[in-house]
């Protein structure tokens, strides 16, 4: 039974910690059943996942990516952008006929900062009151 140390697999994963998280994520998929790609050699399970590891039968990038696959609550699906013909088409059967009463260009009321601030002088604040 060959010994198998951290000094084996840092060279295969260069973050300690990262190499603790990909072997322990490793050994509980075999410990749910994955097939292993090593001869086991009666080694338990995290011994197994680094020897995998240390021997490059898995990849470490595809073992990081289904560890985060497997930590995600939430997983987005890219969904296919419409075209700008349909979005123009959809535009288009929204137009209403009371079009040629709305402005070409909608303009919002504009206000100075003195006119602001004269406004905001002129606010009284609410008295107090004991229910709140």
């Amino acid at each position: 039974m060959a010994r198998v140390t951290v000094e084996d697999c840092i060279d295969k994963v260069d973050n300690r910690f990262e190499l603790v998280l990909l072997a322990s994520h490793r050994a509980r998929q075999i410990s749910q059943g994955a097939p292993i790609t090593v001869d086991r050699d009666k080694d338990k399970n995290p011994v197994v996942a680094l020897r995998e590891i240390a021997d490059e039968t898995l990849s470490p990038g595809d073992l990081k990516e289904d560890l985060i696959h497997s930590l995600q609550k939430h997983v987005e699906v890219d969904e296919p952008e419409q075209d700008s013909a349909a979005i123009a088409a959809a535009a288009a059967s929204i137009k209403s006929d009371d079009e040629d009463e709305l402005p070409e260009t909608l303009t919002f009321d504009q206000m100075s900062e003195d006119e602001l601030l004269a406004g905001i002088e002129g606010l009284v604040p609410p008295e107090k009151s004991d229910d709140y």
